[in-house]
């Protein structure tokens, strides 16, 4: 086993000692097919919990779609997010000079590959859910072929709380829904609001 499978190997034990991450797959199956695993943003956490909480055959040809302003900043992190994750890191800043997000997410895409999108943009510190950006619906249409599956995590922005240093431990569970049927002709604002109901679905209901 290379270091970067026996490093993704540790952060995965880690991720579910800590959280006791369940999977509940309600209308989906954990199978081989290209798909998008769009979900709801609490923390930097997020897509590690996702990503571990797959079986290895998946996982590993599944890639975290992360924010380069963040990942790439310093060596551990674009090693972690390069090596171990094999993510695709997008340029977020409206001003970016570099490839289109959308592009660099199809490549991945069309090479087989699963991605975890969080369709907000950036972590949401309150209740619900932000509203959409507009890239899960380019994606959609760019690449019909893949899955849109919903997936809600509840409790993780609890474990890794905004500046926190270091993770509280705290059951996690992941609700993987039904895959989003595509409906054709539908507009962005359609499809982002339909996108926005099923993630929702998938939340437990308020104290």
């Amino acid at each position: 086993m290379s270091v970067d499978h026996l490093i993704a190997a540790s952060l995965c034990g880690f991720a579910k000692l800590l959280t006791g991450v369940r999977a509940l797959w309600l209308g989906s199956e954990p199978v081989a097919r290209t798909r998008v695993y769009f979900a709801n943003h609490r923390s930097h956490g997020d897509f590690v919990l996702i990503w571990a909480s797959l079986p290895p055959a998946l996982r590993q040809r599944t890639r975290p779609v992360a924010g380069a302003d963040y990942w790439l900043t310093s060596p551990l992190r674009r090693f972690l997010i390069n090596r171990v994750f094999h993510g695709v890191t997008i340029d977020r800043r409206p001003d970016r000079q570099g490839p289109n997000p959308v592009e660099q997410m199809g490549a991945a895409l069309v090479a087989g590959d699963s991605l975890i999108l969080f369709p907000e943009g950036t972590r949401n510190l309150g209740e619900g859910l932000l509203p959409f950006k507009s890239g899960l619906y380019h994606l959609a249409r760019a690449h019909p072929e893949a899955e849109l599956v919903p997936v809600w995590i509840e409790n993780l922005g609890r474990v890794m709380p905004k500046g926190s240093v270091i993770p509280v431990p705290l059951l996690c569970t992941l609700s993987f829904g039904p895959p989003l049927a595509p409906i054709a002709g539908e507009n962005r604002a359609d499809f982002l609001g339909r996108a926005r109901d099923a993630l929702l679905a998938l939340a437990p209901p308020p104290d």
